[in-house]
């Protein structure tokens, strides 16, 4: 049987010269993007899938308004996760949060412009949003040495023109996350520098219906590589010779194999180095009849963060009276605390009313009740009564938002940590608990 070049340079042969996400069909492609495992899962589960021409302008537009009342002049983005939703390009993102080589100034008129690394421009040339790809935003001292002020005069100045040209008189700039040498030489062009993480902040928090249909995706294949985590665990750990990161690397894997991305953090421990929590996954290998418990933090299809937790009891026996009693009550911490999520409830509402974790369990406490999600945990975050900060966030719900809803429940010298987290959007009328994932019966005391 032969097989045709036509066929074997697309992602899925049997569609034409688009995906159903409205992207090339196309192997040699240069935007990343879900594999054919993951649109296949998704097709055999019904989801619908974005339209991510629609995505990309959604986002271009709500960041154009949100400079536009607040009276800015334009908006210079550095922050990988900026750049990504403005754009939907990425390139090395991880390097990048370290060696900021990338940047993006969105100007009032909508004009978008990108700096790249010198060698790379062509990757965000699929999104015609983008008008003009540059290079020269490298402002640390490890590209630069000791003449990172010549460079930074010379972005400055090219930031100076396009906002003479596209926002004329205008002196207010919004920047995220910036170099020393590049504040400083942007406000010796006459730059009135303004808080640029207020305007991205609150304008990713609200997600769109293609941003909320590319999360139902990214959360369909997040759960499924967490089964496959799972059922690796329970298969290999009474064998006796399996690591934390052995279980963890699972994950990774198949977060990889369905078109995801990264995974921010380690945070999978077992048995007794699951208390204090955030202790990060190693070499201990996990014992039979012990408890495993983790958080995804993981940057998966689209880009979309799914962060849920889970902890699971692996083995024949019986788990203790005390692992069952918090189990239940961190499950019980996070649906009542869900219960309280619809438009128009403040965050100080959530944390004056938050359901209260008993007295011995409060010293150990997650660092916060709740956070959004979208490109990463994002803005806003509701804080515990005894660590909320008056006037921090004073702002309701509003229907798009996604928060987390987190529960870390270990007493101060106990031997386990139950760790519990569902991703939560707000509806017109209420919410939906987006995480469908099965809590641990044994745990749960069935």
């Amino acid at each position: 049987m032969n097989t045709h070049y036509r066929d074997t340079r697309k992602i899925d042969p049997s569609r034409g010269a688009l995906l159903g996400d409205g992207t090339p069909n196309d192997q040699d492609r240069i935007e990343i993007g879900p594999t054919r495992l993951a649109f296949d899962e998704w097709a055999a589960a019904g989801l619908t899938l974005p339209d991510l021409p629609a995505m990309r302008e959604h986002r271009w537009r709500r960041l154009t308004q949100a400079i536009v009342a607040r009276g800015y002049g334009g908006l210079l983005m550095f922050d990988p996760l900026n750049i990504r939703y403005a754009t939907d390009s990425t390139n090395m993102q991880l390097w990048n949060t370290h060696n900021p080589f990338r940047a993006v100034l969105l100007c009032a008129d909508g004009y978008m412009v990108t700096w790249d690394y010198k060698n790379s421009p062509f990757l965000s040339t699929f999104n015609p949003l983008v008008r003009e790809q540059r290079s020269g935003a490298d402002l640390f001292y490890f590209d630069r040495g000791d003449r990172i002020d010549a460079a930074a005069d010379t972005f400055a100045n090219e930031v100076r023109a396009l906002m003479a040209e596209h926002a004329p008189g205008e002196a207010r700039l919004a920047v995220d996350k910036i170099m020393l040498h590049g504040l400083r030489a942007l406000e010796a062009q006459g730059f009135e520098i303004m808080n640029g993480e207020e305007v991205t902040e609150k304008t990713r928090a609200v997600k769109g219906p293609d941003e909320i249909l590319a999360m139902r995706c990214a959360h369909h294949a997040c759960e499924t590589a967490v089964r496959k985590m799972e059922d690796f665990a329970r298969a290999n750990v009474p064998l006796g010779a399996t690591s934390e990161d052995d279980i963890w690397a699972v994950l990774h894997a198949e977060n990889i194999r369905r078109g995801g991305e990264w995974i921010e953090t380690r945070l999978l421990s077992s048995g007794p180095r699951t208390n204090p929590w955030f202790q990060e996954c190693g070499p201990r290998i996990v014992q039979n009849n012990e408890i495993v418990a983790f958080d995804t933090d993981l940057i998966g299809s689209y880009g979309i963060c799914i962060d849920i937790s889970r902890t699971w009891w692996i083995g024949d026996a019986k788990p203790s009276n005390a692992m069952i009693y918090a189990m239940r009550h961190a499950h019980e911490h996070i649906m009542t605390n869900m219960e309280m999520l619809k438009p128009g409830v403040t965050i100080p509402e959530l944390s004056a009313r938050s359901h209260r974790l008993d007295a011995r369990f409060q010293a150990q406490k997650y660092g916060c009740l709740m956070h959004g999600v979208g490109l990463c945990d994002e803005w806003p975050l509701v804080a515990y009564p005894d660590k909320a900060v008056p006037g921090a966030f004073d702002y309701a719900l509003e229907p798009g938002m996604v928060l987390c809803v987190e529960a870390a429940v270990g007493e101060v010298g106990g031997d386990f940590t139950i760790k519990l987290e569902d991703q939560v959007l707000i509806t017109e009328d209420g919410f939906e608990n987006l995480t469908t994932y099965p809590f641990d019966p044994a745990l749960m005391g069935s």
